[in-house]
């Protein structure tokens, strides 16, 4: 992290945000741990990716709130501090509404979404491909997830940052190689001789 950047981070006030992402603790994910985690992650891979914005930061911690806890309020997003209204729209964006299919709510983000919201929706994906494990996740629901990525959310990674575009394809290209080598090995035989 550069020395700018610890100044940008240093003078963003994200703790209301993060108070208010204690709400998905009692969210699990499959693969152990819960959403409050998995939104760390996800801001984790932003500012991995040196992006300051507060505005995006902010959502990214929040990003699966309204989804995932229906008690979420937007007015309570909107009150937290000046940002909330436009933190409230970036989250809103890579929410999937009511009638929207996965397929619907993918497109959307591609073809409508703002720029933050491709970026949000890559490093999201990115934490979840990080926690896709064969031996927590069926076949079929692994090669699903890495079908969307490829259909959806390599584009708006070709768009918006080539460093997560090569990032995802390499995670796609390990999960498929890991699909690949544990379905040949199962069910493994013991070695008894040590």
């Amino acid at each position: 992290m550069e020395n700018f950047e610890k100044d940008i981070l240093a003078g963003m006030v994200i703790a209301p945000y993060l108070q208010k992402a204690t709400a998905l603790r009692g969210v699990k994910r499959y693969v152990g741990g819960n959403q409050f985690r998995h939104a760390f992650a996800t801001l984790a891979i932003l500012i991995d990716y040196h992006y300051m914005d507060s505005i995006l930061l902010k959502a990214s911690v929040i990003h699966d709130l309204i989804e995932d806890v229906k008690c979420a309020s937007y007015d309570e997003i909107r009150a937290i501090d000046r940002d909330g209204q436009q933190v409230l729209e970036l989250v809103l964006e890579v929410t999937r509404q009511k009638p929207e299919t996965k397929q619907d709510f993918l497109k959307r983000i591609l073809l409508e979404g703002s720029d933050s919201a491709k970026v949000l929706k890559c490093a999201d994906r990115i934490s979840n491909l990080t926690d896709l494990h064969p031996d927590i996740f069926d076949k079929e629901y692994i090669k699903n997830m890495m079908a969307d990525t490829k259909k959806w959310v390599i584009p708006m990674a070709q768009q918006v940052n080539q460093d997560m575009l090569f990032e995802l394809q390499d995670l796609i290209k390990r999960r498929e190689t890991n699909l690949t080598f544990s379905s040949s090995i199962w069910p493994m035989k013991r070695n008894d001789k040590g």
